[in-house]
């Protein structure tokens, strides 16, 4: 290359040369000469690259998706905790049940005791759970040598307070049909009748009786039929007819049909609390009034 050349040489492609070494080669009268590689001074910042921690940043990644599964194993043990509150609840429903009933045992002999021991013994039963909210026992009243026997179903609001069976409106709707047949609770002999329940302890909020309750009262109420030996029962509503028939057929197919407990005639009918409810089977009441008194009156049906 000749001084011409050299002297129109570009030199701006050498910026690697600091202003020092470019002086120092201008005082030699040497020229930088050299072609223009744009590729070649690209590698040098592609040096200061390097340092850069680049890589390992990009592993830091790859080691954190690893820790994902194991946060994840915890979870398991978190389910089996949920069946440790099922042996907590299980003994609740045990407790829903008739649990009550055998308190303590009824008294042995029932059927030899006298009616001072018999009324004794419903006085401090607790053979089943009723005893808790009683008041009261509603052991019976009349005279105890009736003709007549009135059975009824169990002892309501009025009958708990006052320790006497049918009370209330319902005890002055069968006081009314008592009077319509020459009978009344005060009555004697031919004149009286003798009145009780199935259950001596008023359920709560009254509700029906349970098939439990009735069978721990069931041997009161056989005692006090072999005590009063009446001529007839008249069995009022559905739990009274199936304490004493052992039936579960409705009132309106037993009607109207001489049945017999312990070889005494039984008659059945409404309870006056129903009839109170629906009065146009008032006049069906009557008619088992009519029924039961033909059929005391007739001994060939004994």
């Amino acid at each position: 290359m000749s001084n011409d050349e050299l002297k129109d040489a570009d030199t701006s492609f050498v910026p690697l040369l600091d202003a020092r070494q470019r002086a120092m080669l201008a005082e030699m009268g040497v020229k930088i000469w050299a072609p223009k590689p744009v590729a070649a001074v690209a590698p040098a910042p592609a040096v200061q690259a390097e340092p850069v921690p680049a890589a390992p940043a990009v592993q830091a990644p790859a080691v954190r998706p690893a820790p994902a599964p194991v946060a994840r194993a915890p979870a398991a043990p978190a389910v089996s905790a949920v069946p440790v509150a099922a042996p907590v609840r299980s003994p609740a429903p045990a407790a829903s049940g008739p649990a009550d009933v055998g308190l303590s045992p009824r008294p042995a002999g029932i059927e030899t005791m006298d009616w001072p021991t018999l009324q004794a013994a419903v006085a401090g039963c607790e053979a089943c759970g009723l005893c808790r909210g009683r008041k009261n026992t509603v052991f019976g009243v009349g005279d105890v040598q009736a003709d007549w026997m009135i059975v009824g179903e169990a002892p309501g609001e009025h009958e708990d307070l006052q320790g006497e069976p049918f009370v209330g409106l319902a005890g002055q709707l069968l006081d009314n049909m008592l009077r319509a047949v020459g009978r009344s609770r005060t009555g004697t002999g031919e004149q009286g009748a003798y009145i009780a329940n199935v259950l001596k302890c008023r359920p709560p909020a009254n509700r029906n009786p349970q098939p439990a309750e009735v069978a721990q009262c069931e041997p009161y109420l056989a005692r006090q039929v072999a005590l009063v030996q009446p001529k007839i029962i008249l069995a009022m509503g559905r739990f009274a007819v199936q304490s004493l028939l052992k039936t579960d057929e409705p009132i309106g197919r037993l009607r109207g049909r001489v049945h017999r407990y312990e070889g005494v005639p039984v008659i059945v009918t409404y309870h006056p609390a129903y009839l109170l409810r629906t009065p146009a089977d008032k006049a069906k009441a009557w008619a088992d009034l009519c029924l039961a008194m033909e059929t005391a009156n007739t001994p060939l049906r004994r």
